[in-house]
């Protein structure tokens, strides 16, 4: 695994060593060892998987206090452009976000620390998007800051009337009315 760092310290891109044959391919995608050498301690608890459709946008969620979690995502079939969003308060790149092109076929996965908003926007026909987290789902600690936030300043790839989203994520809070970390 090759692991390149982002512009955000903390926010890394994993990219896998692929073995490709007649049969197909053959990666690692998660080998626990390794991850926790480069990131430090990172104890998977619960694992997501979402379908969706081209023009999806799902966030930007995170959970608050002793439920922050640490994600590492990546995408099974199709193409995404996945968001971290710095929401510690005393981070010296607190606001600032990092956009990557996850897909199936380049294989590259995420890594976010806890206390990062997290979203992703569908730009293939359909894509099946997994995640893995360190810290159980909790509903009473989830957060979330609207998608297209003037302070942010996300420069998604599909337009907003292109967009589908949840009512939830239509409706979240600015981010001066979100309560963030720290």
């Amino acid at each position: 695994m090759d692991f390149i760092p982002t512009e955000i310290p903390g926010v890394i891109i994993i990219e896998p060593k692929i073995f490709n044959d007649a049969r197909g391919y053959f990666y690692e995608s998660y080998k626990k060892n390794v991850l926790d050498s480069i990131i430090g301690p990172f104890d998977v608890v619960q694992e997501n998987e979402s379908k969706s459709t081209k023009g999806v946008l799902r966030g930007i969620h995170f959970q608050k206090g002793d439920y922050a979690q640490a994600k590492l995502v990546r995408v099974i079939k199709g193409v995404v452009y996945d968001v971290a969003v710095d929401l510690r308060q005393s981070s010296q790149t607190f606001l600032k976000y990092v956009m990557v092109k996850l897909s199936d076929e380049n294989k590259r996965q995420l890594f976010l620390p806890r206390g990062f908003g997290h979203a992703y926007i569908v730009i293939s026909e359909e894509a099946v998007f997994t995640y893995k987290v360190d810290n159980f789902y909790a509903p009473q600690t989830e957060g979330s800051v609207l998608f297209s936030d003037p302070t942010l300043d996300i420069k998604w790839p599909i337009a907003k009337e292109k967009m589908i989203l949840s009512d939830k994520d239509l409706h979240a809070p600015l981010l001066k009315n979100a309560y963030l970390f720290d």
